[in-house]
């Protein structure tokens, strides 16, 4: 089973579920977004906003493929860009740290680590570009698949939380604390090899 991670571009925003595919709940205020779904075209109003924040901001979102199949995604952005993200009772965001706007998993992919992979994903991707954390609205009371993530979810994959509230808590991951097992070992790894003289290594014991 073959796995890859891409960046979110007008070519591939096809491949989100069309409910997501036609959501602008984060893009759009709650008035605006509200007339875009009775008089407009959500769908052009998503695309105008990812093509946007592409060019003024860079990548804002990744795809998780199985098999070459579409199997979940993610959308982040600073919170400038997210009209939505202060509509919310713990809200604003952090000054310091991009605003994890929705994420989702296709049921039949659940279960198999592909969404801690698309936050390893992020993390990774946030920390090249210098920025220090990561915060999400998290959903105590979630029940089926919504624009707002499991607060569940945000919490098994590493965040924590920094406003308490009794429906949406802010949440938020460090990205100095993201950094995978497996990546954690390697450095652990190379720092002691490249400590030792080939000739201590090859001592017997």
């Amino acid at each position: 089973m073959s796995r890859r991670l891409v960046n979110i571009t007008l070519d591939n925003l096809e491949d989100l579920p069309r409910r997501c595919r036609r959501c602008v709940f984060w893009e759009l205020d709650p008035v605006s977004g509200e007339r875009a779904v009775n008089s407009g075209d959500p769908g052009l109003e998503k695309e105008a906003w990812i093509s946007a924040t592409l060019l003024e901001w860079g990548s804002c979102g990744k795809i998780a493929y199985v098999d070459g199949v579409p199997a979940g995604f993610v959308l982040y952005s600073p919170p400038l860009y997210s009209p939505r993200s202060v509509a919310f009772p713990t809200s604003p965001v952090s000054a310091d740290a991009v605003l994890l706007m929705t994420a989702h998993i296709i049921p039949e992919f659940s279960g198999g680590g592909l969404g801690r992979m698309l936050i390893q994903g992020v993390a990774k991707d946030l920390t090249r570009r210098g920025v220090k954390a990561i915060e999400a609205f998290g959903d105590l009371k979630w029940e089926e698949p919504s624009c707002v993530v499991p607060a569940d979810y945000l919490l098994s994959v590493g965040f924590k939380t920094v406003r308490p509230h009794l429906r949406f808590p802010r949440l938020r991951l460090e990205l100095k604390t993201a950094v995978s097992w497996r990546e954690d070992v390697e450095v652990a790894l190379e720092r002691l090899l490249g400590s030792m003289s080939p000739e201590r290594a090859l001592r017997p014991v």
